[in-house]
């Protein structure tokens, strides 16, 4: 349960003093602990009292659930796969009304969603926490449904839910996109998903097929199929979830959906485009829980990371982030943000969208359907008394002059590119429009970066690679002398496929006087890269093949990226 909630209803019921209660909340938030084991810590009042005083706020009734089994009959009313989505225990039912105990029964959406996907008035009664959570285990297990069971429960729910019935004003969509079969079913891919850490969830119709695929570490893997005829609904269904237009399927709409799932706040940024066989769907997944924004975190070399805290406490100049889409750009510029957030200086960002929230940053989303464009932020940036300013993206010559033109008075910027390598930076601004000798009188450093597969450190296993693999890599046996190669063998840990997680590998570009030089005289992208190599730079090349060595990951993935 969330704290602050708590807080507010132990202040409304005059329980404690607003005082104690502050006392109460900085103790949790320290030990983190949950406010109800701090309160019953401190004696204030013991566990029954405390859930006693949720039940009678929200108008209901406390119930101890030591001893109490729950009939079989009454579980099979929720599915496993709902049950652990929405952490809700069945304890009994009758013909319109089901009811339930939540692990956190402060959470409306919950109750409201389970009365959608099962028909039913749901009555929520309050429990203790931990005897909610270990009864849904233990009833239910802790692995996911597998998409055979959801599609068999779609089947026994009756096709005549599903078929397509759709008219120009959208309303038998919405009937078929709310379903219960079809909210139980997108509920399920959604937990699955997330389940298995997935980045991004694509829904894909065919001529023939529908495809549902997620992409998990960088690859994309597939669902079970659900039949084609399930495409509109479902992708209604999505649509409904973002407050989308489901009458409009013939242009691109954007959307985003905020969901609990697991007792998790889930941000999914949702992405529509009409194709010739329907509306394909892709959900951009933003788990806060998942993403680590420490500087020291990022796994990057020790040169890198101690030159980067050099570049990033400069009072003035630009620092470009650059990859390809999916490389990590945002998270590391975070991490940056992060490291120097303090109360003396003032940090703004301009941001399409605004991907997580970061405590203590003014964070401004970028509109370019209402004008709001990149360099019309930055120039308001100007007027706010900033220290730095990142901006989510550099794409066009107005927003880099903004952008120098703020570094030049005294700001620190931050910033991305789309470019291949460090040195591409350079030239991509210049093919921009930007005048040489402002880039080299700005530029402090330019970092290029890619993701990489990690062997899942379960089944790592050591082999010999081929003769091709090293001539590829540019190694003769006499270079790797003793060193060892590993690959994953797949394992149940990582769903066989040799990977889990991902690790950076960087190049840092610095910028000296030679390089300099080499920018004022408009020099090629391959020349400035030489001259950063002369003068110490490692490559993405070479920091794959460090990672290779350590174990980290495999040849394939150094060859694919880099």
């Amino acid at each position: 349960m969330n704290n602050n909630q708590v807080a507010d209803l132990l202040l409304e019921r005059q329980v404690l003093e607003r005082a104690q209660v502050e006392d109460v909340l900085q103790e949790a938030n320290l030990n983190g602990k949950s406010i109800a084991q701090t309160l019953v810590d401190n004696g204030f009042v013991d566990q029954q009292g405390f859930y006693q005083l949720i039940a009678e706020s929200l108008g209901t009734e406390f119930y101890d659930l030591d001893g109490h089994e729950v009939a079989p009959e009454i579980l099979r009313l929720i599915p496993s796969g709902l049950a652990r989505l929405h952490r809700a225990l069945p304890l009994a039912a009758d013909e319109h009304t089901i009811t339930i105990a939540l692990v956190d029964p402060l959470d409306p959406r919950a109750a409201e969603d389970l009365r959608f996907a099962l028909g039913k008035d749901v009555h929520v009664i309050v429990s203790p926490t931990d005897q909610v959570e270990e009864r849904i285990k233990q009833y239910y297990g802790t692995e996911t449904s597998s998409m055979e069971d959801i599609l068999k429960q779609l089947g026994e729910a009756g096709e005549e839910l599903l078929t397509l019935r759709g008219d120009e004003d959208g309303a038998n969509f919405e009937a078929d996109a709310n379903a219960t079969p079809i909210i139980r079913f997108v509920d399920l891919i959604l937990f699955q998903a997330i389940q298995d850490r997935a980045s991004d969830i694509h829904f894909e119709p065919f001529e023939h097929e529908f495809k549902i695929r997620y992409r998990v570490d960088g690859a994309l893997y597939e669902m079970a199929p659900p039949p084609r005829h399930l495409a509109l609904p479902v992708i209604s269904r999505v649509k409904v979830m973002a407050n989308m237009n489901i009458a409009e399927r013939r242009l691109p709409q954007d959307g985003r959906i905020q969901k609990n799932i697991s007792g998790r706040v889930i941000d999914m940024r949702v992405s529509t485009l009409p194709t010739q066989f329907g509306e394909s769907v892709v959900l951009r997944v933003l788990d806060r829980s998942t993403v680590n924004l420490d500087l020291e975190a990022l796994g990057m070399p020790d040169y890198i990371h101690s030159y980067i805290i050099d570049v990033i406490n400069r009072p003035n100049g630009i620092f470009i982030v650059t990859g390809p889409t999916g490389s990590g750009k945002t998270t590391t510029l975070y991490s940056c943000l992060r490291k120097i957030n303090t109360i003396d200086s003032k940090l703004l960002t301009a941001e399409e969208p605004v991907e997580y929230d970061l405590e203590g940053v003014v964070q401004v989303p970028v509109n370019e359907g209402i004008g709001l464009s990149f360099a019309r932020v930055l120039r308001a940036f100007l007027r706010q008394d900033p220290d730095r300013i990142m901006v989510g993206e550099t794409r066009d010559l107005e927003t880099a002059q903004i952008a120098i033109q703020a570094s030049l008075t005294g700001h620190l910027v931050f910033t991305t590119l789309h470019t291949n390598d460090a040195a591409g930076a350079v030239t991509r601004l210049i093919d921009m429009g930007v005048e040489p000798f402002l880039i080299s009188s700005t530029l402090e450093a330019v970092l290029g970066q890619r993701l990489l597969r990690s062997i899942c450190p379960h089944c790592r296993t050591t082999y010999q690679p081929s003769h091709a693999f090293l001539d590829q890599l540019e190694l003769s046996r006499r270079d790797i002398g003793e060193k060892n190669f590993f690959y994953g063998k797949g394992c149940e840990q990582c769903n066989n496929t040799g990977y889990k997680g991902r690790k950076g590998i960087y190049e840092l570009m610095k910028m000296t006087d030679p390089v300099r030089e080499l920018i004022n005289e408009r020099a090629p992208t391959v020349v400035l890269k030489q001259k950063a190599v002369e003068l110490g730079m490692v490559t993405l090349r070479q920091d794959g093949l460090r990672s290779i060595f350590e174990g980290d990951t495999t040849i394939e993935e150094v060859l694919k990226y880099t």
